[in-house]
């Protein structure tokens, strides 16, 4: 029988490379390894989810048992997802979107997110876009104008005055600072509690 674990903090591909490698070499069959979820051939003893949960943890990332914090994992990971994906012409609705994605309503899921961390869905949601805008700026290959378009920002103005409200800085002045401003993905939101 298979055993399917639901991990915390995989935000990127390179998470999917690190998990898949660590449970290999620990001996696991994997069969598959994708955001937020591996899917092992063997059911797990408890000494072996322990050790499952310690290897993880070395990565920093966790195992998953609370089917609330299972959501939110799942919320956060779509929206990390979807920012990055992001495709200006494409018309989007974050409530409708993370409604269909997890089969439950927008407003149960805004409360259990807010009551599990702190946030709203939408300043989780504005956090991720404005640290997409950060690594674009950073890149330096987009002018401010094209950055906005690219992120679907009616205007540089809008996204502007977004930026300055998380950050605390124009882009400009971020432009100047960037080195060490940004921060990681699965970290990002944290800090507007």
């Amino acid at each position: 029988m298979a055993t399917t674990l639901h991990i915390k903090n995989m935000v990127c591909n390179r998470c999917v490379m690190a998990v898949d490698q660590t449970l290999k070499d620990a001996g696991y069959h994997v069969t598959d390894v994708q955001l937020g979820h591996a899917t092992l051939e063997e059911d797990l003893t408890k000494d072996q989810t322990a050790d499952v949960r310690q290897r993880l943890q070395g990565l920093g990332f966790d195992l998953l048992e609370d089917k609330q914090e299972k959501t939110i994992e799942q919320t956060k990971r779509l929206i990390i997802q979807m920012v990055r994906d992001q495709d200006a012409n494409t018309a989007f609705n974050l409530s409708a979107y993370l409604s269909d994605r997890l089969g439950m309503g927008y407003s149960t899921l805004s409360k259990l997110f807010s009551k599990v961390t702190g946030i709203t869905i939408e300043r989780y949601y504005i956090a991720q876009r404005i640290e997409k805008v950060k690594e674009l700026i950073t890149y330096d290959e987009l002018s401010l104008k094209q950055i906005a378009l690219r992120m679907g920002y009616s205007s540089v103005a809008y996204l502007s005055g977004q930026f300055k409200l998380v950050t605390g800085m124009s882009p400009s002045q971020f432009k100047r600072l960037h080195a060490n401003l940004r921060h990681p993905l699965d970290k990002v939101g944290n800090e507007m509690s």
